[in-house]
């Protein structure tokens, strides 16, 4: 996932602090402030070492004090309006907001703490409003419309003029074009909903905390590994639980756990506390908090004469309205059921033929799955995961891809500050020598941290600012006990690749103006390069370069990887349907009319599953609606459907690389040059199609998928 920044990174859950201090304390902190300076670290590294956390307010109070002067300035300016004194001058402008903006980015989601999270609940109205301030400021909207209406005449390159459109679009989508009554309507629902979106960041964080498991009796460890147990003991004696065990959530429905505990009572309670984490009635219970959002964005999108948020927030995207989506899942949703059913079906065989003496519950799809994944294929986790060794898949895996495609290598170092222990940083080189950016990753658990993966950045790519691009990719797998090896699933090796996938592109920037940059793209393709760089996982050079069995060193057998390919499609109907189900989901809460209402959020989430064929009782949605990140809190809103539409894109282009000759540098070469390297810069439309050669073509998913 790429976490999403805006103009002003209102996505972050970052806002404003409005903060009272008087004369002589703001002269100290402006002179002991560690974000009112740029950083002099190597490309301009936030320094986590000297930055402490009563820092984040002053700078943020005095970063919209900045940008708003600069923003009233261009404004207000008496001459002409030309590119230059606007466009150009509002890149440039927020220099300090967007600093401070970032660095809190990192640690609000990667290592909170209580007063972080009090903080992004205060931020963020203020934060909306200066947003509101600038997007629906009629004079600089004047002079933006001025040069848009004569962008034909102004001589620009490519780039600039896709600029100016881009300004265009995003002021006429907040309202510019709104009657001064309407716009104070909407700056109240902005910031109502960004006040809403932190809240709900926080709850969610706290209610997954306090939803960990926790074992007391020894016998219901039965199933998992010795390392699994022993970094439970430990992490229960962190927590002070001592001969405890303690297993935190992950941020999905489904657990790694489920596919390994063997009693079924322990798998039940895990599943109830992972599906019911904020909807039990008390502080951090969600419900009424999306019900309420929800509605906010049917309103804003009514303000703006569309039927429905995802009529309006679809605008920008390749799909243009919410019709295509429901077009492109109805492609789907018939055969991703049936494959499910029958796999359930399956599954019922296999406990029938066991005398369980039960019916198929959510909680035993996984448990099951693997008995009939190892039957079928003789394969489980038991064998795959001594092979997948983290640091080796990062660096004789995804670092090995990346120069065989690309030739770029990294370089780890240590004179950086880091936000946390667990955070490694390389140099990326060039091939030729020449710096590209840095890398951080942070792969391990922790309860301050946000679930799922992601990646963003901590310092844009901008030629106009000559900057380049600092990037991070967070994920959340177990840590071990120290001296023990970090072994992780086949799943969790894809994740890692998909991640670095986010990261080439934003390392590949080669923009001019910051908005254009990187991985600011519209939703439905930033998943792009990141589900492509997935392929590379199970490419037998690559494989054969980092699956290494962590004691041995033996390569991981021809045999096992051939197991491992044939169950490729294994459990697809269950794995797309659990994702087409949050999908839909996010579509149907986001296809509400303003005159709809409120909403109670249980009778409507299944009402929107049964009404659009999804309602399967063993294969529940991804995210249920109560803890769905992505699309309450990350900028994913109407938007979670581009996983799916994007992974047409990914297979399609990955069938040009079979075509083509597959991981070869040149190839490598053209993907980077035509598509990584060009941002938001052009159309993405024809970027992807003067890559493939043809537009995109579904077929190459759905084989893949096991559906045809």
């Amino acid at each position: 996932m790429k976490k999403w920044q805006i103009l002003i990174p209102l996505a972050l859950g970052i806002v404003l602090i409005a903060c009272k201090t008087n004369t002589d304390t703001t002269h100290m902190n402006e002179r002991l402030n560690p974000f009112f300076e740029e950083s002099t670290l190597p490309f301009q590294a936030i320094p986590f070492d000297k930055i402490m956390d009563d820092d984040y307010a002053p700078a943020f109070e005095k970063g919209i004090v900045e940008h708003s002067a600069e923003v009233m300035q261009i404004a207000e300016n008496p001459e002409e309006p030309t590119f230059e004194n606007t466009f150009v001058a509002l890149e440039k402008s927020g220099r300090l907001l967007s600093r401070v903006s970032l660095a809190f980015g990192v640690v609000s989601g990667a290592n909170t703490n209580p007063q972080f999270q009090a903080l992004q609940e205060t931020l963020a109205p203020k934060l909306a409003a200066h947003q509101d301030e600038m997007y629906l400021n009629d004079h600089l909207f004047e002079r933006i419309n001025t040069l848009y209406q004569k962008r034909a005449s102004l001589n620009l390159d490519a780039e600039s003029l896709r600029l100016v459109e881009y300004y265009y679009q995003r002021f006429v989508l907040a309202g510019a074009l709104l009657s001064t009554e309407d716009k104070a309507t909407m700056k109240k629902l902005n910031e109502e909903e960004a006040a809403l979106s932190a809240k709900f960041n926080n709850q969610l964080l706290d209610g997954t905390k306090d939803a960990a498991l926790i074992i007391e009796d020894a016998t219901q460890l039965e199933g998992l590994t010795d390392g699994d147990i022993e970094a439970a003991a430990e992490a229960a004696t962190a927590n002070n639980l001592t001969g405890k065990w303690y297993f935190p959530l992950q941020n999905t429905t489904q657990q790694p756990l489920l596919a390994a505990l063997n009693d079924r009572a322990t798998r039940a309670v895990l599943f109830d506390a992972s599906w019911n984490r904020s909807s039990r009635n008390d502080k951090n219970d969600t419900r009424q908090t999306i019900a309420r959002i929800a509605q906010i964005r049917a309103e804003q999108a009514k303000l703006l004469g569309f039927d429905n948020f995802a009529a309006w927030n679809l605008q920008d995207q390749m799909v243009r309205n919410p019709e295509e989506v429901d077009r492109f899942f109805a492609q789907l949703v018939p055969a991703a059921t049936a494959k499910a059913r029958a796999e359930a079906k399956d599954i019922q065989t296999l406990i029938n033929n066991q005398q369980g003496g039960f019916e198929l519950e959510a909680w035993d799809w996984d448990y099951y799955a693997e008995q009939v994944r190892k039957e079928r294929y003789d394969l489980d986790e038991s064998l795959i995961k001594p092979y997948f060794e983290l640091n080796s898949v990062l660096k004789n895996g995804i670092f090995y891809a990346a120069n065989q495609l690309y030739g770029i290598t990294f370089s780890e170092r240590h004179d950086l500050p880091v936000y946390h222990p667990d955070v490694s940083v390389y140099t990326v080189l060039e091939e030729n020598g020449d710096t590209l950016g840095l890398f951080y990753c942070d792969f391990y658990k922790r309860d301050n941290k946000n679930g799922g993966a992601w990646m963003s950045n901590m310092v844009e790519q901008s030629k106009l600012l000559g900057t380049k691009p600092v990037i991070y990719n967070v994920c959340n797998y177990q840590k071990p006990s120290p001296g023990q090896p970090s072994l992780i699933s086949y799943d969790d090796v894809i994740t890692t690749f998909h991640e670095f996938g986010h990261a080439l592109h934003g390392l590949f920037a080669n923009q001019t103006y910051p908005s254009l940059s990187g991985t600011n793209v519209p939703r439905d393709f930033v998943e792009f390069p990141s589900q492509i760089n997935e392929h590379w996982a199970l490419y037998p050079e690559v494989l054969k370069n980092y699956a290494k069995h962590y004691k041995t060193g033996a390569v991981i057998p021809d045999d096992l990887v051939a197991r491992l390919k044939k169950s490729a499609t294994f459990n697809q109907g269950y794995a797309l349907t659990e994702l087409l189900a949050a999908a839909q989901l996010d579509m149907e809460w986001h296809k509400l009319s303003a005159d709809q209402g409120l909403q109670d959020v249980d009778q409507f989430e299944e009402a929107a599953l049964k009404r659009t064929n999804l309602w399967l009782k063993q294969v529940p949605p991804r995210y249920r609606s109560s803890y769905f990140l992505h699309i309450w809190a990350n900028g994913y809103q109407a938007g979670y459907y581009a996983y799916l539409w994007t992974e047409v894109l990914e297979h399609d282009a990955y069938q040009w690389f079979e075509e083509h000759g597959g991981m070869t540098r040149t190839n490598g070469q053209r993907l980077r040059d035509m598509v990584l390297s060009q941002g938001n810069s052009q159309d993405l439309e024809k970027m992807y199609e003067a890559f493939r050669g043809k537009k995109p073509n579904i077929e190459p998913m759905l084989v893949a998928r096991g559906l045809k």
